[in-house]
């Protein structure tokens, strides 16, 4: 039995070599960027006012000047003007090129303007104040964004900004998932009450297309070693990427570990020393599929998907990810098995920012519902048994 370590150390070391393609840019969110975004011109490309109000030389209000002139209007979008009289002064709207001849922005609230003249109200005027400096943000040529970075809306505006209409990005894995057991049934149906409705394969596929926008294909196979083989054997040749639930733990009807290597799927590990998800099986088939097998029980499928599936996704498509998130224990836990236990737990934004973490451990790996309370799970390590508060753990969470 692997340790959750050794397990991830195999799982990584099989990530996909999938490539990169060019996507619009209205469809990238979400995707992972694979060419740096650079600044086209100086950020912002001209001193730019940011303020309503009127433009003068600062000079001549550190002269006395009180009242100017009003020679012009200077719009957002509208070719740069320039003041002759520096005696005067010429009205600005916030978003436009500050006029030339100018170097000082005074708002509209500190003035009064009538009869063509703007007549100061405040008592003091910063030099240069209310401008938005040519380059200051970032200069022509400069990386804004690093490739291996997930496009998110700031991402995306940046892209836009740069004149960047088509991007290249990771390509996403063919990905299917598959779910085992005569005891599921559509969501449309009414299960009898020996049957219940299927969800791991649902919950899986939104986990995997919210985080990284991977669309995959469903699949439902009967508690039969001759369904589940025809089935598997069809999908290995179109997916890169196979995720199963149930049938993997040592049941009579857990077929689906020894058709898998029938099927010549090298088994790479078999059983994590974890809680839930123990009877988790992963392996590899030479040059077409990646295969994580998950336990059936709703919690340990959905564990097994955040702690292992995603970070096997994000180094698949090469996406820079920071370390991992911590989180501080709130209430003491007790949990006496040699395994390492992910507890579900709801998070809160404590003093000083720190992460805080209140158990929901719920009824067992079956408790669903439960996960609807909590927003993620923290990794409790195997080599104790009594986690006191205020002890910070690896936090894997699912709602951000």
């Amino acid at each position: 039995m692997h340790t959750v370590s050794a397990a991830e150390k195999i799982i990584l070391n099989h990530a996909l070599d999938l490539g990169w393609e060019e996507v619009p840019l209205g469809e990238t969110l979400g995707r992972i960027l694979r060419e740096d975004l650079v600044a086209d011109r100086d950020f912002p490309p001209f001193d730019r006012v940011t303020m309503d109000g009127i433009a003068i030389q600062h000079e001549e209000f550190a002269q006395g000047r009180r009242s100017f002139a009003i020679a012009g209007v200077q719009a957002a979008g509208s070719p740069q003007q320039q003041l002759s009289d520096p005696t005067g002064c010429i009205e600005v709207m916030t978003g436009a090129m500050l006029p030339v001849g100018t170097d000082t922005v005074i708002q509209y609230e500190q003035l009064k303007i009538e009869n063509g003249k703007a007549t100061l109200l405040a008592e003091s005027v910063n030099f240069r104040q209310n401008i938005h400096f040519k380059g200051i943000d970032r200069k022509a040529q400069d990386r804004i964004v690093a490739k291996g970075k997930k496009m998110g809306p700031a991402e995306i505006a940046t892209a836009a900004t740069v004149g960047k209409s088509v991007l290249r990005v990771s390509r996403l894995p063919r990905t299917a998932i598959v779910s085992t057991g005569d005891e599921l049934v559509g969501v449309d149906e009414t299960p009898l009450p020996h049957q219940i409705r299927s969800s791991n394969a649902f919950a899986i596929q939104a986990l995997l297309q919210e985080q990284y926008g991977v669309k995959s294909k469903l699949f439902h196979y009967p508690d039969t070693r001759e369904a589940i083989q025809a089935g598997l054997s069809e999908i290995f040749d179109s997916f890169d990427l196979v995720v199963l639930s149930g049938a993997v733990s040592e049941g009579k009807y857990d077929f689906v570990p020894q058709i898998l290597q029938t099927l010549g799927v090298e088994k790479c590990f078999h059983k994590v020393s974890q809680r839930p998800g123990k009877p988790f099986w992963f392996g590899a088939l030479a040059g077409k599929a990646v295969i994580f097998a998950l336990p059936g029980n709703p919690v340990s499928a959905f564990m097994c998907a955040c702690r292992y599936l995603l970070p096997f996704l994000s180094h698949s498509l090469a996406e820079s990810r920071r370390g991992p998130e911590m989180a501080m224990l709130m209430e003491k836990v007790t949990f006496n098995p040699a395994l390492t236990y992910f507890l579900p737990v709801r998070l809160e934004s404590g003093t000083e920012g720190v992460l805080q973490a209140y158990p929901l451990p719920g009824h067992g790996s079956g408790d669903l519902a439960n996960l609807n309370d909590a927003d993620g799970f923290l990794e409790l390590p195997l080599d104790q048994d009594v986690f006191l508060p205020a002890s910070v753990f690896p936090l894997h969470r699912y709602r951000f």
